[in-house]
């Protein structure tokens, strides 16, 4: 396998249902949970960070009367739940997991501190990382890319339901190509809707390549870390 660690940015709306992206499916959190053990098997560590799109997102609660700081709290508290059903599901697959959180809920998670979290994946356990940075107003984009510096990973996969970064939206937009590779600088100055600008600057800060793939086809996961062309790579 081409890295030996990695971040895995997983959103929300994966593990919702299908037709809406909403609530928690069994079904597609099982399914992530086996490809995600199949590669782990091969001696991959994981660090996980989980949206929590699929039951709400902080910034357009917010626009509906909430503080926004409030809404954002909210939001983490939803990501939480999600690692800790992709956690069950992993240990259905038998690995072995720990979920660490920047909020403190010692009766569900450990709170996270870097240097458990590193030992945790030296022992090939699975990390699986919520509530964001623990702070209102950062995503949990910025949250994956903090992370995996603190965790000298060696790549963040960004998994969504394209394969790759395009020119334009390929759903609005018949003739937008997709990127094999694009610079750091390119996606800020472009605002190619990738990752919030202020993961993309503080990945370009810190040397960090990132893979935007699709993790929705079979065997993807594998193959990226594999390192095979696939997807769009995000780098200097």
């Amino acid at each position: 396998m081409r890295y030996r660690r990695v971040l895995l940015k997983l959103s929300g709306e994966a593990l919702g249902r299908t037709e809406d992206g909403q609530g928690i499916d069994p079904e597609a959190v099982n399914r992530f949970a086996a490809q995600i053990a199949h590669v782990a098997a091969r001696g991959v560590q994981f660090a996980i960070v989980v949206g929590g799109g699929n039951i709400l997102r902080g910034a357009e609660f917010s626009k509906f009367g909430a503080q926004r700081a409030s809404a954002d709290y909210m939001g983490m508290l939803a990501t939480v739940i999600n690692g800790l059903a992709l956690s069950d599901a992993l240990e259905k697959h038998g690995l072995e997991t720990r979920v660490q959180t920047a909020l403190e809920i010692r009766q569900l998670a450990e709170p996270f501190v870097y240097r458990r979290a590193k030992a945790h994946l030296e022992k090939n356990r699975v990390v699986i990382l919520g509530g964001g940075l623990g702070a209102p107003f950062f995503t949990t984009d910025t949250a994956a890319a903090q992370r995996a510096v603190e965790l000298n990973c060696e790549v963040l996969l960004k998994a969504t339901k394209v394969d790759g970064v395009y020119t334009a939206d390929p759903k609005t937009v018949a003739d937008a190509t997709r990127l094999s590779e694009v610079s750091y600088a390119d996606v800020l100055a472009k605002q190619l809707k990738v990752m919030d600008g202020t993961a993309i600057a503080f990945c370009m800060e810190h040397g960090l390549p990132v893979i935007v793939f699709d993790l929705f086809r079979e065997g993807n996961l594998e193959r990226v870390i594999q390192g095979e062309d696939l997807g769009t790579r995000i780098r200097s």
